[in-house]
């Protein structure tokens, strides 16, 4: 059996997560700089096709929600061929470092998302980010 590790999903969104908010220009350093941590709440995976130990996926993030929470949609494809994959989404929301969940996200946020999308002239309000991923054979921390 040589397909990936079902866990190692969640690594690869979390990367190509990271990746949009480094694009975005607010990344998890810069949330927490500014007061709060954005827990994920929610996870959702549809897999079509497995991955195989060392094959090359791409994994796209698209921010689609940010105003009251922050939800993101992902494609993992083969890198050579462009097949589907894997479906995702995630939602995460924002919470003080005093611990208080927020019911809107927080102006911080939402303002440098919006300078993002004005910069891009993005007509359909979405920011996406595409990173490639070797898949792993085994469970490991990296």
């Amino acid at each position: 059996m040589d397909v990936v590790w079902h866990g190692h999903y969640v690594k690869y969104l979390e990367i190509a997560r990271c990746a949009l908010l480094d694009e975005i220009g607010h990344n998890y350093t810069q949330m927490k700089a500014a007061g709060y941590v954005w827990p994920v709440i929610d996870l959702q995976l549809r897999y079509a096709r497995a991955a195989r130990f060392g094959q090359r996926v791409i994994v796209r993030a698209e921010l689609i929600e940010w105003r009251n929470r922050l939800k993101v949609n992902y494609l993992i494809s083969d890198a050579q061929t462009g097949e589907r994959m894997t479906r995702a989404s995630t939602v995460q929301v924002a919470v003080t470092t005093q611990g208080e969940m927020q019911l809107l996200s927080p102006r911080v946020f939402t303002d440098i998302v919006e300078r993002r999308l004005a910069s891009m002239a993005a007509d359909n309000h979405t920011v996406s980010q595409a990173t490639a991923v070797d898949a792993a054979p085994m469970m490991t921390d990296a």
